[in-house]
C-alpha cells in the first residue's frame, strides 16, 4: 500500500470537488476533464490510502466517513499549498495578500467584525476577507474551521464548548447577558420568553435553570434580529448577549441582571499551520486590540 503523502495536489483538488459537487459528473465539470477521468482518479487514491472514501450511488457520491476526514484534510493542505507560494513570494516591503476567510456567528459578524476588518484593510488592503455566517449550533464555526472552509472562526467558547482538540484560539471578550423588554413594561419579567436556538450556551445553563422567573419559551425565532423585532412588537421579553443588543431597535428597553448575570466567552479559533501564516496573524492582532478593554480576568 502506497503512502497517502504520494497523493498530488490535483488528486486532493478531485477529493474536494467531488464531496462538494455529490458526484463525479459535477465534480469532472468543475475540474474541466470527464467523468471518467475523476472515477479513475478516485479509484486510484482510495487505493492509495488504502479506504473507501466515497459511496456511490444512483443519486452521486458522498463521503464515507474516511472520506469526509480525508476532504477535511485536502482542503487544509491547499489552503496551505496556496499560502506557502504568496508568502514565499512576500515582497520587501512585508505587504500581506491573498484571501483570508472568515467564518462567524450572527451578531459577531454584524457588530464585531466590521471595524476590525475596516483597520485589517487599511493596514493591509491586500488582504481579501470574506465572512461566512454561521449558525453556533453543533460543529458551527468551528466546524467550518476544522473542515478547511475558513481560515478563522468567531466562536463562542466554554467548558461545553471547548476549542476542538485539532485546533488553537484563545478568547476574546466575556460578554454579559441582560434582560431585553418592551420599553416602559411595568413588569418584565412576566412576559413570555422569546428565544433562539443559538442563545443558551452551555454556560449560562447552570444560571438559566435556577432561575424560577424564567418561563419556557414561548416564542421560538430564527435568529437574534428576529428576536429583538418579536420583542419590540410587544409579543414578550428576551435575555441575550451583549453583541446580539449592540443596535436594540425603538420600542425595547435593556435592564442588567445584576452581578450574578451569565456571560459568553468569545474566542477564535484556527488551524496551527495557519495560526502562523501573515494574514492570520494580522487579523488576530486587530480582534486582540478591539476587544482588550473587554476581556475578563476570570
Amino acid at each position: 500500500m502506497s503512502s497517502a503523502v504520494d497523493l498530488a495536489p490535483q488528486e486532493l483538488r478531485v477529493l474536494v470537488a467531488v464531496a462538494e459537487e455529490g458526484g463525479f459528473s459535477a465534480a469532472a465539470v468543475r475540474l474541466g476533464t470527464t467523468q471518467s477521468g475523476v472515477s479513475h482518479a478516485v479509484r486510484g487514491i482510495e487505493r492509495k490510502v488504502g479506504v473507501v472514501l466515497f459511496a456511490r450511488g444512483r443519486s452521486g457520491a458522498r463521503p464515507t466517513a474516511a472520506g469526509a476526514r480525508a476532504v477535511a484534510h485536502a482542503r487544509r493542505v491547499l489552503r496551505m499549498l496556496e499560502t506557502l507560494v504568496r508568502e514565499a513570494r512576500d515582497t520587501p516591503t512585508g505587504e500581506i495578500a491573498g484571501p483570508l476567510r472568515i467564518a462567524a456567528f450572527r451578531s459577531a459578524a454584524l457588530h464585531l467584525l466590521p471595524p476590525v476588518l475596516e483597520r485589517l484593510s487599511a493596514r493591509h488592503p491586500g488582504i481579501e476577507a470574506t465572512v461566512t455566517v454561521v449558525r453556533e449550533i453543533g460543529p458551527g464555526t468551528a466546524g467550518e474551521v476544522a473542515e478547511g472552509r475558513a481560515d478563522l472562526g468567531i466562536a463562542c467558547l466554554g467548558t461545553g464548548s471547548p476549542i476542538p482538540p485539532q485546533l488553537v484560539g484563545d478568547a476574546l471578550l466575556e460578554e454579559p447577558y441582560a434582560l431585553v423588554h418592551p420599553a416602559g413594561h411595568p413588569d418584565p419579567r412576566s412576559l413570555p420568553l422569546v428565544d433562539w436556538r443559538e442563545n443558551c450556551s452551555s454556560s449560562t445553563r447552570q444560571w438559566w435553570a435556577a432561575q424560577d422567573w424564567i418561563p419556557a419559551a414561548t416564542v421560538r425565532a430564527e435568529d437574534d434580529g428576529a428576536v429583538l423585532s418579536m420583542v419590540g412588537s410587544g409579543l414578550g421579553m428576551a435575555i441575550m448577549p451583549a453583541l446580539s443588543l449592540t443596535v436594540a431597535p425603538p420600542g425595547t428597553e435593556i435592564t442588567d441582571l445584576g452581578p450574578e448575570r451569565p456571560t459568553r466567552r468569545v474566542g477564535y479559533v484556527t488551524t496551527p499551520e495557519l495560526a502562523a501564516t501573515a494574514a492570520v496573524r494580522a487579523l488576530v492582532r486587530e480582534l486582540r486590540a478591539s476587544t482588550k478593554p473587554q476581556v475578563s480576568g476570570g
